[in-house]
Parts: structure tokens; C-alpha cells; sequence
């Protein structure tokens, strides 16, 4: 009997319209020849659906060819009728996940192929991309919202320090993401680095061809291309006319921030009536920082930071305004300010080494994203520890080191002494002893 698998990979019959265990709406057309179970092209086993939209499914799968290894295989399924669309969508894809294969980075997941296959006599186009082991920020805010909590300043900062070079670079390539938001940023296990996910090209180009063929078909305007991104993270240019810059990504990081400080949707923190943003009222930021926020947010797309390498140049001496390096009010900085920013400025290494002055007093601030409680062990070593105190008595340099001298040889001396004078002494003595008159009362003394 055919089954079918909510996102969570629970298994029900076909002839159920919702998930027996967590109550999901099952989705009744993946029953139609993609499963659990199903080997696609003799290669890809498909475990589970992770998700599905208006342009196709996305799918948990494991490459026969790369000895079992997890992979994700994103259906390209745009809702047009004919051959001719289809097949000049499918086109467009294929244009666009070329771009994609061309992406290179450690926290962007490898495009590795374009995959077509035949199901039930129907053909399917995937997109084959690495399969990422985390969480997204959607799903650790919330956690944190469960337990009354929220993230704060310096776990924010440290998104924007790890993923703007991410932006940097594709942008630098002509890439622009289209749909930055917590559902499409996700926390590695394995290092902790944010990963930025799920590009809106492939969605830009379904959205496209629906609109145009759709428009032609019907002969009624085209809608749903131009609102392609979320409403609130997008900007208005790209919500109203559909065009999109590098700060439009900028725009989308600085509302995903607000969201994850705030844990309410820009909606929420958005005045209608002028279109500014109220966080103030939800969340007490450094003004530095919140001036940068401000600036990725202006509503003029001139008002903005331009690019993702202007956010960082600001962005670093933000940082440094943030405890627990900030020095206290009225105070000056201590020696010790920059060296304790050095020792935790990599947070996402396991282990810490650094330099610190051998006085002060040293506070250590442990940041985690994990949405389970950890443990950490905090172990201290003096590699160099200081050199001794030079003697403090200059006045009686001779007569200290005389005594400390002879005092150390004594004690191996009296001891060969004492061992060869009692019995080589009473040979030697008959011979050697008369003419030195010194050597002779030591012998007889100790007989």
C-alpha cells in the first residue's frame, strides 16, 4: 500500500487527510509516485519531504552513488500548463541553477546537480544540493519564545559578523538572495556558523513563468511575480515592483535581527501609516548598533548601506562597545580591554587561547545559540609563568652565596669520605701517612 509522510517523516496511509501522530495536513499529491522509500533514477532514495510551496517539494534523500550519504533534492514544479511553458520554464531554471552551481562557500550549501527524472510516466526536474545538520533561527526563536526568552545584542551581532561576508560574496558575483529571513538562516551543529539557505532565484524564475504564461494565457497582468520575498523583511521597491539590489538583502538581515531581538514579525514593529519602525518600544539596543539597524531599514533605498562590506566597517567598532569589553562609565580603558577582546573574539571555536595581563580581574561571557542546555568547563593555564624575584639583600652578596656553597657539597662529601676512610685508610696509612702529617690525624681520629 502506497504511504504518505508529513514533513515530520511520519508515515500514514494514503487514504489519511491528516498525519496520525502530529495532526500536519498531509499533502495528498506527494502520494503520486514520490515517497518514503521510492529510489529515484536508481540513485536517490527518498527518506522524507521536508517541506512544499507553490513552485514544488523539497525532499530528505540518500545518494546510492556517495555511499548512503543525506542530500536534499528541491522539486522545480512551477504551477503552468502546455508543453511550451514547461518546457521554457524549465529553461529558465536550468539558466538559474547554473548561477547557483557557481556558488562556492563554506556557509552556503553545495549546488551539486541538476537531476531529471520520470515518476509514474510524469517528469520531474530537482535541484541537488548539500544537506545542511541544524536548526533554523525560526526554530531556535522559537524555543526561546517557549521559555520566555529572546536572543540578545551580542548573539545578533555576531550573526550579522559570521553571514555578512556570506552576502558579501554573492553579491560580488551578481547573486542576490531575494528572501533573508529566520526560516532561511539556519545554525550548524557541527560548527556553529550560520548558513544561509534556500535562494530566491529558483522562486524568482517559477514566479516569473507563471506570471507569463499565466498573463498570456488569460491575458490578465501579471501579480504574483512582483510579490516575491516576505512582506516585511522585503523592501518596498522589490514587494511593489519587483527589482532587487544588494541592500535589499541588507534590508532583509536588519528585519530578521529585530524579529529575533524582539521575537515579533516586522508587521508587529511596523508604523502603517509612515512606514518606520517602532523596535524602541520592544528592545533597549546600543545606540551605535541601533543607528546601523536604522540605516540598513531607511525607506529610501539611497539611505542605505550599499553594500554588505559597509555594514562590516561599521559593524567592528560597534562590537567593541559591548560588554564585557566596554570600560566602565567615567573610567579609562585599562590594558586589559583589547586583550580580553582578542582572547573570545573567535566564538566559534570549542577552545580559547590568548594572552592576559598577569593582574586584573577577567569576567568570561558564554554566548550559545544550542537550544539544549550545555556545559562548559573552564580550564586556566600560565604557560610563561613569571621568573623569580631577584635576591632582595644586595648589602651581603658575599656571605650569602659562601655558606649555600658549602653547605650543599658537605653533605656528598662526608659521605665518600666517611666510606673510603675506614677501609682503605688502615692500607694507605703505613705508606702515604708519614710523610703528611694531616692525612694521619684523620685516619687515626676515625679508628
Amino acid at each position: 500500500m502506497t504511504s504518505v509522510y508529513c514533513s515530520k517523516g511520519h508515515e500514514n496511509t494514503a487514504s489519511n487527510l491528516f498525519c496520525q501522530q502530529c495532526g500536519e495536513k498531509l499533502n495528498q499529491s506527494a502520494a503520486k509516485g514520490i515517497y518514503g522509500g521510492v529510489l529515484l533514477g536508481d540513485r536517490y532514495r527518498i527518506v522524507r519531504e521536508l517541506g512544499h510551496g507553490g513552485f514544488g517539494r523539497t525532499y530528505l534523500a540518500k545518494d546510492s552513488n556517495r555511499f548512503e550519504e543525506v542530500c536534499v533534492l528541491k522539486e522545480f514544479a512551477p504551477q503552468v500548463r502546455g508543453t511550451y511553458a514547461l518546457q521554457k520554464a524549465s529553461e529558465l531554471f536550468e539558466r538559474e541553477a547554473g548561477v547557483l552551481y557557481k556558488l562556492q562557500h563554506p556557509q552556503i550549501p553545495r549546488f551539486r546537480e541538476l537531476f531529471r527524472v520520470k515518476v509514474e510516466e510524469e517528469g520531474h526536474l530537482f535541484l541537488v544540493q548539500d544537506y545542511v545538520e541544524g536548526e533554523t533561527y525560526r526554530a531556535l526563536l522559537d524555543a526561546r519564545k517557549r521559555q520566555g526568552l529572546r536572543f540578545n545584542e551580542a548573539e545578533v551581532t555576531q550573526l550579522m559578523v559570521q553571514i555578512l561576508p556570506v552576502l558579501e560574496y554573492i553579491h560580488s558575483i551578481g547573486v542576490i538572495h531575494r528572501d533573508i529571513s529566520p526560516d532561511n538562516l539556519m545554525l550548524r551543529n557541527s560548527d556553529l556558523l550560520p548558513i544561509l539557505i534556500d535562494f530566491g532565484g529558483v522562486k524568482q524564475v517559477a514566479a516569473n513563468a507563471e506570471s507569463e504564461f499565466t498573463q498570456a494565457a488569460s491575458g490578465g497582468t501579471p501579480s504574483f511575480a512582483t510579490r516575491l520575498g516576505k512582506i516585511g523583511y522585503a523592501p518596498n521597491e522589490q514587494m511593489q515592483v519587483g527589482v532587487v539590489y544588494p541592500h535589499s538583502d541588507l534590508y532583509a538581515l536588519a528585519a530578521t535581527v529585530l524579529v529575533l531581538l524582539t521575537g515579533k514579525e516586522p508587521q508587529q514593529l511596523i508604523d502603517a501609516h509612515n512606514m518606520t519602525w517602532n523596535w524602541r518600544q520592544e528592545v533597549n539596543l546600543s545606540s551605535s548598533f541601533g543607528a546601523i539597524l536604522d540605516k540598513m531599514l531607511a525607506n529610501r533605498p539611497g539611505d542605505r548601506y550599499q553594500s554588505a562590506r559597509e555594514v562590516r566597517q561599521v559593524l567592528t567598532p560597534a562590537t567593541s562597545n559591548l560588554p564585557p569589553t566596554q570600560p566602565l562609565a567615567g573610567g579609562t580603558p585599562t590594558p586589559q580591554t583589547p586583550q580580553v577582546g582578542t582572547l573570545l573574539e573567535d566564538s566559534t571555536k570549542r577552545n580559547w587561547s590568548g594572552t592576559l595581563p598577569s593582574k586584573g580581574f577577567y569576567e568570561l561571557v558564554i554566548v550559545s545559540k544550542a537550544s539544549k542546555p550545555l556545559d562548559y568547563q573552564l580550564n586556566l593555564t600560565a604557560e610563561n609563568p613569571a621568573p623569580p624575584p631577584e635576591p632582595e639583600p644586595p648589602a651581603s652578596p658575599p656571605s650569602t652565596p659562601s655558606p649555600s656553597l658549602t653547605t650543599e657539597p658537605t653533605e656528598p662529601t662526608t659521605e665518600p669520605t666517611t666510606e673510603p676512610t675506614t677501609e682503605p685508610t688502615t692500607e694507605p696509612t703505613t705508606e702515604p701517612t708519614a710523610p703528611t702529617p694531616t692525612p694521619t690525624e684523620t685516619p687515626s681520629s676515625g679508628i
